[in-house]
C-alpha cells in the first residue's frame, strides 16, 4: 500500500463516470472517458459519478492507527469552566498509556488511572483538535459526558493521525450499529451513500478504509435477502466508487452473482461490474484464496453472453482485457481468465461427476490395469446413450462389425450417462500389443474410448450447462488467437486440465479442436511442443486428436499437421519417430496411402533411420510408399541417398580435413559428395559460413571424432541432429556460435565427449552443471565469457 502524501486511494474517481445507456459504448474503457458536461441528466448512475468527482481528496495521508503510545489527561468539569481549567497548569496530570483502537472502544494496555475502563466510541460526544492560545500542544480533545479526555502526541503529524483514526473508528462504529438494524430502506440507502462518501474523502490511506464499509454493506445484504431489484441496483450504484480500487468481499460477491443471474441485461452489470471484473482479472493472484471472485467473474461473463450481441460482447470484453497493442501489459489476465474458463467448464460436467461416485475413477482403472500380472489389455471406459426411463432391460450399442462383443457386463447408471467397463480378452488381445515390461500407466485413450464409433456418442447437457460450455469454450478459442498469450495458454492446457467426461463429449472436443490447431500452426517450439504429454505414460493433445483417439473426427488431418510441425522442431527426432512407430504406425500408413506428404516423409525417415526392425513391416511400408506418386518419388530419393551414403562411408579418403573460410553449406555438401570420407576423423569448419543445415552432411561421417565449428552460424537444430547420430564424437568446439541451452542440453547423450569448448556462447550455469553431471568422460571444458564462467 502506498502511503505517500501525493498518492491516495481516490485517484481513479476523478476519471470515472457512468454514461447513459444510449450514449455509452457497450464495453468501452471507462477509465479513459471524459466527465459529462454539467447539467447532463441522462446518465443513470449519476450519483455515483458525482460523488467520485466531488470527493476527490488531497493533502496529507495517514495510515490508520490500530495502537500507539500517547499521553492522556482526563478533566471532570462543567462545560462552562473549560477554558479556565485548560489554562490552570497545576490541575493537569498526564499519564502515559499504550492505547488500542478496537472496533468499539479505546482500550489501554495498562487499565489504571484515567484509562481504568475502556472508553466506548458511543460515549464520545465530540472530537476536535486543540488550537487556541495557551492550549496544550499537539492535543486531541474528546468530549465525554461530564468531562474531557485529552490525548497529547509527540508531534503534529502523530496528533493528526490519532485524530483521523479516532474519527474514523467512531463513525464506522456508528454506521455499523445503524445499518445492522435497518428500519426504512430509503433511510438505509442514504446512510450507505454517506458511509461511502466518508470513505472516499477520508485522509486515511489504508486497505481497511474501503474494506470496512464493504463488509458492513455485505453483512446488511446477507441479513436482508428480500430486497427488490431496484433496491439491488441502488445499493450497487452507491458502493461502486469503493469497488474501483478494491476486490468485493465474499458475501458481496454472492450478491453480485445473484444480480448477474437474475438481471443479466441490467445496465448496472455493464456500467458498474465491468471495471470491478477488469480489476479482478488484472490484479488477482490466487482464486483459491477467494473462489467467489472467480464465480463472480464467471457469472459476469455469462451475463454479457445474455445480451443481444451475445458473444460479440464477450469478445469485445476479452479484447479490452488484452489491450490494443500486440503485447498484453497485464501478466495476470491470461491465467485468471483460464482459471475462470476451467472452473466453468468443470461445472458443466459436475452433475455427471458427482452422480458417478460409486463408479471406478480413471486412476482406479489404471491401477487395476497395472496390477494385471499377465499383461491383460486395459479396461476401456465406454460412454453409451442413456437408458430410457422405462423398465425394459438395458441395451448396449453395438460396436463396429470387426469387433464382436461378448455378452454385456454390468453397467453403471447415472442420470445422463451410462458407463460400461468392458474387458473382452478374446478380441482385444488381437488388437492391442501387450505393454512392454516396465511401462507405466495405460493411456487415457485406452481407458476412456477405444472404438471410433463411440466418438459419435454425445453427453446431453442441460440447456443452461450447454450455454455455459459454449461460452467458455469460445473464450478459450479467443485466447488462442493472441500471439503473445498462446505460449502461456499452451503451457496451462498441456496437462489436459479437463475432466474425462468433457474429453468424451463430442461438442467440447470439437470446440477445443480450434485451440489445438492454433497450437499446431504456431512456429514456436514452446507452443507446439505443449501438444505432447507432460511426462511419459500420460496422454497429451497429440494422442487425443490422433486417429483412434478420443477427439479425432477428421480422419487424421489435424494429426498430420501436428506431426509435421513437431518433426520440424523436436530435438529428439529419432525418439519421436520411435514413438510413432510403436503407437501410430497404422494411422501413419493409412494417411500415407491417401497421399499425405507428411506421412510419406515419416515412413521414409523410419526406413532411413532403421526404426522398423520387423522385415514384414518394412516391406509393407515400402509397398505403401510405392502405391502413390509422391510416395514413390520420395522412396526413390531415399534409395539414392542410401547408395550415396554407402559410397561415402566406404573406408578410404583423408583422416583430417579443413574447409576454407567463407565456405557454405552447399560447398561442404559438394565436397563430401566428390569422394569417400569413411576414414575422416578430424573436420574443421572454423570461420566458415556453415549453418545447422550442414548437420545433414556431418551425420554421414561414421568415423568423425573431432569437429571444429568455431565462429560459425551452427545452432541448436544442428546440435540436436549431431547428438542423435555422432555417438563417437570426442572433441567439439562451439566457440562463438549462436547455440543456447536448448541445443547444448542435447549433448548430454554424447557420452564419448571428452573436450567441449563453449566459450562466448549463451550457456547458463544450470545447463553447465547438468552437462557435467551427464558427461562422465568430459575432461576439458571452456566456458569463458558465459554465465557459467
Amino acid at each position: 500500500m502506498d502511503f505517500n502524501g501525493s498518492g491516495g486511494g481516490n485517484e481513479l474517481h476523478n476519471n470515472q463516470f457512468y454514461p447513459s445507456e444510449e450514449s455509452k459504448p457497450l464495453l468501452g474503457d471507462i477509465s479513459t472517458q471524459q466527465p459529462p458536461p454539467e447539467g447532463n441528466n441522462n446518465h443513470k448512475a449519476g450519483p455515483c459519478s458525482k460523488r467520485s468527482l466531488l470527493h476527490s481528496s488531497s493533502g496529507m495521508r495517514y495510515k490508520l492507527l490500530q495502537e500507539g503510545d500517547i499521553q492522556v489527561c482526563v478533566v471532570k468539569h462543567p462545560r462552562t469552566f473549560l477554558s479556565k481549567i485548560f489554562t490552570s497548569k497545576y490541575l493537569r496530570r498526564w499519564e502515559p498509556h499504550h492505547l488500542t483502537l478496537t472496533d468499539s472502544s479505546l482500550v489501554s494496555a495498562t487499565p489504571t488511572g484515567y484509562m481504568e475502563a475502556p472508553l466506548s466510541y458511543s460515549t464520545i460526544e465530540d472530537l476536535q483538535l486543540l488550537s487556541w492560545d495557551n492550549a496544550p500542544k499537539y492535543c486531541v480533545q474528546l468530549s465525554i459526558p461530564g468531562g474531557t479526555v485529552l490525548l497529547q502526541a509527540a508531534n503534529s503529524y502523530l496528533r493528526d493521525q490519532w485524530f483521523h483514526s479516532l474519527q474514523w473508528k467512531k463513525k464506522i462504529y456508528k454506521y455499523r450499529k445503524v445499518l445492522n438494524n435497518p428500519s426504512r430502506w430509503d433511510v438505509v440507502l442514504k446512510e450507505i451513500r454517506a458511509l461511502v462518501d466518508m470513505a472516499l474523502i477520508s485522509p486515511l490511506q489504508d486497505e481497511s478504509i474501503h474494506q470496512a464499509p464493504l463488509h458492513i454493506i455485505s453483512t446488511l445484504l446477507a441479513e436482508n435477502t428480500n430486497l427488490s431489484a431496484q433496491d439491488h441496483e441502488n445499493i450497487i450504484v452507491a458502493i461502486a466508487p469503493l469497488l474501483e480500487n478494491n476486490h468485493p468481499p465474499p458475501d458481496l460477491c454472492e450478491f453480485f452473482c445473484k444480480h448477474c443471474r437474475e438481471r443479466p441485461r441490467s445496465m448496472v452489470v455493464i456500467e458498474v461490474f465491468t471495471p470491478v471484473v477488469q480489476r479482478i482479472l488484472k490484479h488477482n493472484m490466487d482464486f483459491g484464496k477467494c473462489p467467489r471472485l472467480r464465480l463472480f467473474t464467471q457469472e459476469y461473463i455469462l451475463a454479457l453472453n445474455e445480451l443481444n450481441a451475445g458473444m460479440e460482447v464477450v469478445k469485445k470484453f476479452i479484447h479490452s482485457m488484452h489491450g490494443p497493442t500486440g503485447q498484453c501489459p497485464h501478466p495476470r489476465v491470461l491465467p485468471n481468465l483460464v482459471a475462470v474458463c476451467l472452473a466453468a467448464i468443470y461445472s458443466c460436467y459436475e452433475e455427471f461427476i458427482n452422480s458417478r461416485d460409486n463408479s471406478p475413477s480413471l486412476k482406479e482403472i489404471r491401477n487395476g490395469c497395472q496390477q494385471q500380472s499377465e499383461r491383460k489389455p486395459p479396461m476401456p471406459l465406454r460412454l453409451l446413450r442413456p437408458e430410457p426411463p422405462t423398465p425394459p432391460p438395458t441395451t448396449t450399442l453395438s460396436p463396429p462389425p470387426a469387433l464382436p462383443l461378448s455378452p454385456p457386463p454390468s453397467i453403471i447408471n447415472s442420470s445422463e450417462i451410462l458407463v460400461e467397463l468392458e474387458r473382452n480378452n478374446n478380441t482385444t488381445n488381437t488388437l492391442h500389443k501387450a505393454p512392454p515390461e516396465g511401462d507405466s500407466e495405460p493411456n487415457l485413450i485406452d481407458c476412456l474410448l477405444v472404438s471410433p464409433a463411440l466418438n459419435a456418442l454425445s453427453i446431453q447437457l442441460p440447456a443452461h450447462a450447454d450455454r455455459v460450455l459454449g461460452c467458455f469454450a469460445l473464450i478459450l478459442k479467443m485466447l488462442s488467437d493472441y500471439d503473445d498469450w498462446r505460449p502461456a495458454l499452451a503451457s496451462l492446457l498441456q496437462p489436459i486440465p479437463f475432466p474425462k467426461e468433457a474429453l468424451a463429449h463430442a461438442k467440447f472436443t470439437k470446440e477445443l479442436k480450434y485451440v489445438i490447431q492454433r497450437f499446431a500452426e504456431d512456429p514456436r517450439q514452446e507452443v507446439h511442443s505443449c501438444l505432447l504429454s507432460v511426462r511419459s505414460g500420460k496422454d497429451g493433445w497429440f494422442q487425443l486428436y490422433s486417429p483412434g483417439g478420443v477427439a479425432c473426427d477428421d480422419d487424421g488431418e489435424l494429426f498430420a499437421s501436428m506431426v509435421h510441425i513437431l518433426m520440424g522442431s523436436c530435438y529428439k527426432t529419432k525418439k519421436f519417430l520411435l514413438s510413432l512407430a510403436e503407437n501410430k504406425l497404422g494411422p501413419c500408413m493409412l494417411l500415407a496411402l491417401r497421399g499425405n506428404q507428411t506421412m510419406v516423409e515419416i515412413l521414409c525417415l523410419m526406413l532411413e533411420y532403421n526404426i522398423i526392425e520387423n522385415k514384414d513391416t518394412q516391406l509393407q511400408i515400402i509397398s505403401t510408399l510405392e502405391s502413390t506418386q509422391v510416395g514413390l518419388r520420395m522412396y526413390e530419393q531415399l534409395c539414392d541417398r542410401q547408395r550415396e551414403l554407402k559410397e561415402l562411408q566406404r573406408k578410404g579418403g583423408p583422416t583430417r580435413l579443413t574447409l576454407p573460410s567463407k565456405s557454405t553449406d552447399a560447398d561442404l555438401a559438394r565436397l563430401l559428395s566428390s569422394g569417400s570420407f569413411g576414414n575422416l576423423e578430424n573436420l574443421s569448419l572454423a570461420f566458415t559460413n556453415v549453418t545447422s543445415a550442414c548437420a545433414e552432411q556431418l551425420i554421414k561421417l561414421p568415423s568423425l571424432k573431432q569437429l571444429n565449428l568455431w565462429s560459425t552460424q551452427f545452432g541448436d537444430a544442428g546440435l540436436r541432429l549431431l547428438s542423435e547420430h555422432l555417438a563417437c564424437l570426442q572433441v567439439l568446439n562451439l566457440c562463438e556460435t549462436p547455440v543456447t541451452d536448448a541445443g547444448l542440453l542435447s549433448l548430454s547423450s554424447m557420452k564419448s565427449l571428452c573436450s567441449l569448448n563453449m566459450n562466448s556462447t549463451k550457456l547458463t550455469a544450470d545447463t553447465y552443471e547438468d552437462l557435467k553431471a551427464k558427461l562422465p568422460n568430459l575432461k576439458e571444458v571452456d566456458v569463458r565469457y558465459t554465465e557459467a564462467w
